[in-house]
């Protein structure tokens, strides 16, 4: 039976309830991604943010069903307006893919092809997914690169991608990711190989987008700067899990869980003096080497009993929701004295 038709009016836009991803290997089965739930709303940005390792960007592949095998999703669901899509076939999902989910990567010149002018990319996914004709979807390839920043692009749409700097390929990638007008975009890494000047442009950019078309953003990054810079919420990952999620200016200015404390603490902060930086001592663990209990506890200087034995879910820790027993029972109410 076909699945029902996606509905713009529910809300939230996407729920990732309990999602588990197993890499099947000869020694054993490597949870990669374990019970990880989130939602995001239309028009939100929500930043994951970690060490690399942590389990960002594989979530989004996840979501966008580009997981590569021997990756599976082996628990948990991925709603868009309610409809579960974490299990459709492949045909399902490539018309969901662009039309309702797009997705920008780190590298721009993978998503490119170098043979093929830009606007015969843009051209083609436009009519792939919207029922105009060639001229018509021409026209609108130029628009879209306008949008973008992209100058004179009634004539950079027949230059191919070696003509074009890295930032400005970073633009032509977004404007493939809006062809179809889509409500999710997942934004991996899109601005680590770029100058900060250029990474400025495509964050204001990125923002102005979002408010403009009303979509979604998930931005995967390593850069806490970036996510203050974009984001509405943060989620922080740690060894495939999610340790913190809240309101990006809460966990920025009063993180709660003593990993995302860390993360904070070794940010350099402009007139903070002499001020030393926080280091967490030790690595995130590889997945087969997962510690008990709370997986940050070996690295923890507030680290007790239960944390090596029971692993946490996300309880309320503030404006936030933390993954830490400190914010249990006795605990959170010694904290809030």
């Amino acid at each position: 039976m076909a699945p029902p038709p996606l509905s713009p009016n529910d809300a939230p836009l996407l729920r990732v309830r309990g999602l588990r991803i197993e890499f099947p290997t000869r020694r054993g089965t490597l949870v990669a991604i374990d019970d990880v739930s989130f939602d995001v709303a239309r028009g939100e940005v929500l930043g994951m943010v970690g060490e690399s390792g942590a389990g960002k960007s594989l979530t989004g592949a996840a979501i966008i069903g580009l997981l590569e095998p021997p990756g599976r999703i082996a628990g948990g669901e991925i709603l868009l307006h309610g409809r579960p899509i974490h299990a459709l076939p492949p045909a399902e999902m490539r018309r969901i893919r662009g039309r309702h989910i797009s997705m920008v990567f780190q590298d721009p010149l993978t998503s490119l092809n170098p043979l093929l002018t830009v606007g015969d990319q843009i051209v083609e996914t436009i009519l792939t997914h919207k029922p105009i004709g060639e001229q018509a979807a021409r026209r609108r390839a130029v628009e879209l690169l306008e949008e973008v920043g992209i100058p004179a692009p009634d004539q950079r749409i027949d230059h191919y991608p070696h003509q074009f700097s890295g930032g400005m390929r970073q633009r032509v990638v977004i404007a493939l990711a809006l062809c179809a007008d889509p409500e999710l975009i997942i934004a991996d890494e899109p601005t680590t190989a770029l100058d900060v000047s250029v990474q400025a442009q495509i964050i204001a950019l990125l923002r102005r987008l979002c408010r403009e078309h009303h979509t979604a953003v998930i931005l995967v990054t390593h850069d806490m700067g970036v996510i203050a810079e974009t984001a509405d919420r943060v989620a922080v990952m740690y060894a495939g899990r999610i340790a913190e999620i809240g309101p990006v200016r809460e966990v920025v200015k009063q993180p709660q869980h003593p990993y995302t404390r860390g993360l904070m603490g070794s940010i350099p902060v402009l007139g903070a003096g002499s001020r030393r930086l926080v280091q967490i001592d030790g690595a995130m663990p590889r997945l087969t080497a997962i510690p008990s209990g709370c997986a940050f506890h070996p690295r923890c200087g507030e680290a007790f009993a239960r944390c090596r034995e029971e692993r946490p879910e996300l309880l309320a820790a503030g404006h936030a929701r933390a993954a830490c027993w400190l914010y249990a029972g006795d605990n959170a109410a010694e904290r809030a004295r």
